[in-house]
């Protein structure tokens, strides 16, 4: 019989799905907002089919996402509640989404490239964001699961940074405003520029309107690989740099470093491997990486060496409770 690790890798597939579907169908919601419930009592207030739903919290309680009582109820696991709960700033729900509907989609390419390698297989493709922002959908659906992978951890990346100094801060490819509304939430004298493409513009307008944060929270459009960065305090990257290869990234540190001012600093933030090539998100998104963007992600030395090479110094690496961490470099 294969092992537990090898059923995992196998049977995967299924269980992402499976957590996909019953968060689109509101059945985490309703087991989080009344208890355990029998598979009937959840299929009925939701208006699915039964079968098929017990068919799924099978899976579920199988990767311990659910649990399975003697009386046949289900519930959702102790402390994965955050993370299901759609009102929850730890919510992945969106971004399990987008793994579904964009990433699993993309993985044929995989076969192509071991093949032929990336470079030949993608020649004559659209570059990256060209289709991630391929229309306003694609646009709303990307920036939603960013939100889930940034806003819950920025909280605390926030505090990491130490932003009591920093009066103007840029967010380079800060999407919808994740890490900004964070920043501006826990400093109340500090004001954020979000710098991104153009069409990223009316989601941070929805954001600053919703945040209320109309005098505080600005942006810039613009493309960082053609424009200047807007001057500033201290200039952060939020899993920016692990979409592109590493002389782009001295490239866009370097800009950075331009743009930063005497004594300030850079923040990169991303996923970290550690030495031995874990952990498994990490090394699962870097395969995504290789997909669907031309980056990868790197050790928190690598980081330091591309800060290094773009003129910052006095680097330093500060680990959070999540899987999202904070490289920092200053300029001199």
């Amino acid at each position: 019989m294969p092992s537990s690790s090898l059923d995992r890798a196998m049977f995967g597939l299924f269980s992402t799905h499976a957590l996909h579907l019953a968060d689109k169908h509101g059945v985490f919601a309703r087991l989080l907002a009344e208890g355990p419930a029998t598979p009937a009592a959840v299929a009925a207030a939701r208006g699915i089919d039964e079968e098929t739903l017990e068919r799924l919290l099978l899976v579920l309680a199988s990767v311990s996402v659910v649990e399975r009582g003697t009386d046949g109820t289900y519930r959702v696991a102790e402390g994965l509640g955050p993370f299901l709960d759609t009102e929850s700033p730890r919510y992945i729900g969106d971004f399990v989404r987008h793994l579904v509907t964009n990433t699993t989609g993309q993985l044929d390419r995989l076969d192509d490239y071991l093949t032929r390698g990336k470079a030949v297989a993608d020649a004559g493709r659209p570059t990256p964001f060209d289709t991630i922002y391929r229309d306003e959908q694609a646009t709303r659906e990307f920036l939603d699961a960013m939100w889930n992978l940034s806003f819950g951890v920025s909280e605390e990346l926030v505090r990491l940074a130490g932003l009591d100094d920093v009066r103007r801060l840029v967010d380079v490819g800060g999407a919808s405003g994740a890490f900004a509304v964070a920043a501006l939430n826990r400093y109340p004298e500090l004001n954020v520029t979000v710098f991104d493409l153009p069409e990223v513009g009316p989601f941070l307008e929805q954001t600053r309107g919703e945040q209320g944060l109309d005098d505080r929270l600005a942006f810039a459009g613009g493309d960082f690989f053609r424009d200047p960065l807007p001057a500033a305090d201290c200039l952060s990257f939020g899993y920016i740099l692990s979409d592109w290869d590493d002389k782009t990234c001295v490239e866009l540190l370097r800009k950075a470093y331009d743009a930063c001012a005497d004594g300030g600093r850079v923040l990169l933030m991303e996923r970290l491997f550690d030495e031995d090539g874990g952990p498994l998100a990490t090394a699962v998104m870097n395969l995504s990486m290789h997909v669907e963007t031309e980056g990868r992600h790197r050790t928190a030395a690598e980081y330091e060496g591309l800060l290094r090479d773009a003129g910052f110094a006095d680097c330093s690496v500060h680990r959070s409770t999540w899987d999202k961490h904070l490289v920092v470099g200053r300029k001199a």
